[in-house]
């Protein structure tokens, strides 16, 4: 990116918009704020920001519903920040089109990290590799490799690791990972098959599957491929 990336920080609270502003416009971002959920639907139209730090108890409109609308206008990644902690607010947020989603209180670290990663990932959407400490992964060719020796993966594992790469960082519900690799057949049928292609892929990319450092899971949500390992 040419400019500074861009920031909407959508809270009703002014504590927790002020330290998040400090921090990230110490470190070069450009930041905005936002009170209620039809402000960040309006600004969206006028500052098109690259990542939208949204929380889900808005005095107006639901987060989960802002996140739908916000899907339909606008590519920026949305980060959650909220108070609920329910694997069900978190699929129902992530479903609805959120990139990640992290409980208050969280370390403002965490969430600088989290934004980084996105605005890394909107970088890098078109190019045609993905790397991650030994994995690497050419999305065009088909080609994977772990400490530069060749993995041959099958059709379903392929493509399965392809949607986590192009969604690299991204925090994926097993409903969405799976519906994007099988369609939207039996929901069931599709589950079982994540289950069984996640521990066969992570069988030939790890080097401990039981302790993966490259396809990690959120218990309950679904599973991120991480950027750095």
């Amino acid at each position: 990116m040419d400019k500074s990336p861009s920031v909407l920080v959508a809270d009703d609270e002014q504590v927790i918009r002020r330290p998040i502003r400090a921090l990230l416009a110490a470190r070069g971002f450009t930041v905005h704020e936002a009170a209620t959920g039809k402000d960040v639907l309006r600004s969206v139209e006028t500052l098109h920001p690259d990542v939208i730090v949204l929380d889900l108890g808005l005095p107006d409109l639901d987060g989960i519903v802002v996140t739908g609308r916000l899907r339909k206008v606008s590519d920026a990644a949305i980060i959650i920040l909220s108070v609920r902690d329910t694997q069900s607010d978190k699929i129902a947020a992530l479903d609805a089109g959120a990139d990640d989603y992290l409980t208050k209180p969280c370390r403002l670290g965490d969430l600088l990290e989290r934004i980084r990663a996105a605005v890394t990932r909107e970088e890098q959407r078109d190019a045609g590799v993905f790397t991650a400490g030994n994995l690497t992964v050419d999305l065009e060719r088909g080609f994977v490799t772990v400490d530069g020796a060749p993995v041959q993966l099958t059709p379903d594992e392929f493509a399965l690791l392809k949607v986590l790469a192009r969604n690299r960082g991204r925090l994926l519900t097993h409903h969405l990972l799976a519906s994007k690799v099988w369609g939207e057949r039996a929901v069931e049928e599709n589950l079982h098959l994540l289950r069984t292609t996640i521990h066969s892929l992570r069988a030939k990319l790890e080097e401990n599957p039981t302790r993966p450092r490259h396809i990690v899971t959120e218990p309950g949500v679904g599973y991120r491929l991480r950027t750095e390992s």
